[in-house]
């Protein structure tokens, strides 16, 4: 009996695995591929608020530098 189930589940594994393989590639006929990516929308206004965000970060961190090495006491 012990057999006769692996013989079994070894047929079943060959079968799951051909129609693994070949429904995907069967699947595909009749179609162009697929769909052309859309363009760009970008009109550099997200590249301008990257650049205003960096740009004020410098200046909160050069403020924060600067007041602090204006009351430290390495100052004279």
């Amino acid at each position: 009996m012990a057999m006769n189930c692996k013989v079994s589940f070894g047929i079943f594994a060959t079968i799951a695995i051909v129609f693994a393989i070949l429904l995907p590639v069967t699947e595909g006929h009749g179609h162009d591929g697929f769909a052309p990516a859309p363009a760009p929308t970008s009109d550099g206004t997200t590249i301008d608020q990257g650049i205003a965000c960096g740009l004020m970060v410098l200046a909160l961190v050069l403020t924060y530098l600067i007041h602090f090495f204006d009351h430290s006491p390495f100052s004279s």
